[in-house]
């Protein structure tokens, strides 16, 4: 089959491509591929529709979109990881605003504001994690928890990663792909009743090799690990270092890791003016103190203010630069690529609207309707409002066992009433049989939590 030399594609000309081939040793470019399972490779040509006019392609994408249900049609109480929280419109307005959406990357000669005000974002999320030093974001909190083991690892020399076996499961996929194969990594038990971790088997585990332990709080289960100075003293005994990851909207009512030992915090900022995006608009952020020891493992870029020659004017810019991939590519602590700064403003924003007060306001305003839910879900005969022994920041287990249907089979009756239901647990975490993982926040109203508890009251009925 002949090949087309396109124009805008760079390196098709056929005598370009056998030198690069030759360079690197390989007969062809399938051959580059041959890692790919041959169940996976498309053996026939791909049907590509004619070149459409931007209007038809418009229309097109359109009518795909369309397909979608959003949580617009249907009211949701899908979380685990991607959560349904309230966009203030302003958080929109700046992040669309040309100098920050096309200046996510670059050098100071083009950019306006962009330095300073990603300078604006740490200092705000570094006061909420009551920590000194924050990242410009990474792609998400799956980054952002692999990157702070590989730092803990860096600064102890040591190899060996415990994590709370509560942790996401795709999140402590990411994490042990991430670190493999030069890191090991264990699993710490916990306590099926509260969700706790189990502290003896932690101390069983915590050998002199073990670098950091990572947990989550609140978990991907929802539940407050209320454990934080126990976990940090045995942690701190072994001369290891405390990995803690977070929600930042939880902070405006629950203490920041930093408060019962944690060494590195790191979280998504997706609750902090991000939409879904059908769960994109993920950010990762990563916070510690302001030690040498800590800020020179940053692989990440940081930005910070500093005096010029004139006098009463401040320049913004970066920190540390030469530690980076960017500045030394061979020896960078990571490679780290195009990062999403722009939510890291968009998150900025959303702080500085709030404020102490209101982040304080939207946390209660979310315990008081997650608390409010798992009551009511907790009157349905055969239904256990909440699973665990522990308190709950906006996530909790809901137990469906004793009522003779799947969790599949209730959220696929929820859907015809148009609710969300809960993220089935029943393979990730099948300790707790048929349970579903439930999300309530600032966005859900009275009506909306009594509208699902009537829902799954007449689906059981039937």
């Amino acid at each position: 089959m002949s090949q087309k030399v396109h124009p805008y594609i760079p390196n098709m000309v056929p005598e370009v491509q056998a030198e690069m081939l030759k360079v690197i040793g390989a007969e062809s470019i399938m051959e580059l591929y041959s890692c790919i399972p041959e169940e996976l490779q498309l053996k026939e040509e791909m049907k590509i529709p004619p070149a459409l006019t931007e209007y038809e392609l418009r229309r097109h994408i359109e009518g795909l979109l369309n397909k979608n249900t959003s949580t617009k049609e249907y009211v949701n109480f899908l979380g685990a990881g991607c959560w349904q929280h309230f966009v203030p419109a302003v958080c929109d307005e700046v992040n669309q605003r040309s100098e920050f959406l096309t200046a996510y990357a670059g050098e100071p000669y083009e950019d306006h504001g962009r330095f300073q005000a990603l300078f604006e974002y740490q200092s705000l999320v570094a006061e909420l994690v009551d920590m000194d030093v924050v990242n410009v974001p990474t792609f998400d909190w799956g980054q952002a928890a692999s990157t702070s083991v590989r730092m803990a690892a860096r600064i102890t020399g040591r190899k060996k990663i415990l994590l709370a076996n509560t942790v996401g499961p795709e999140r402590s996929k990411i994490i042990i792909n991430y670190g493999t194969p030069e890191l090991q990594f264990e699993f710490v038990e916990f306590n099926t009743e509260t969700g706790a971790m189990d502290l003896s088997d932690l101390q069983a585990k915590l050998t002199e090799d073990v670098a950091a332990v990572y947990f989550e709080n609140p978990s991907y289960l929802g539940f407050i690990e209320v454990q934080g100075p126990e976990i940090s003293k045995l942690v701190k005994d072994n001369k290891s270092l405390l990995v803690v990851g977070v929600d930042p909207i939880s902070l405006g009512v629950i203490a920041p890791p930093s408060q019962y030992g944690a060494d590195i915090v790191c979280g998504d900022l997706q609750p902090l003016g991000m939409h879904m995006n059908f769960s994109g608009g993920q950010a990762g952020f990563i916070a510690t103190r302001d030690e040498v020891e800590f800020v020179q493992e940053y692989p990440s870029r940081l930005f910070g203010i500093v005096p010029t020659v004139k006098e009463g004017e401040y320049g913004f810019g970066d920190v540390f630069y030469d530690r980076t991939s960017f500045a030394l590519r061979e020896k960078g602590k990571e490679s780290v690529g195009t990062q999403t700064a722009l939510w890291g403003i968009t998150a900025g924003v959303y702080l500085a609207l709030l404020g102490p007060e209101g982040m304080q306001e939207v946390g209660q305003t979310i315990m008081q309707n997650s608390q409010y839910a798992a009551q009511q879900l907790n009157q349905i005969d055969g239904v256990k409002g909440s699973r665990l022994a522990s308190p709950f920041f906006k996530e909790f287990i809901v137990d469906f066992d004793e009522t003779g249907l799947t969790v599949k089979e209730i959220n696929q009756k929820l859907l015809k009433k148009k609710i969300f239901g809960g993220k089935d647990l029943s393979e990730e975490f099948p300790e707790f049989g048929q349970s579903a993982l439930f999300c309530v926040t600032e966005v859900h109203t009275k009506e909306d939590i009594d509208h699902l508890v009537q829902s799954i009251k007449e689906i059981l009925t039937k």
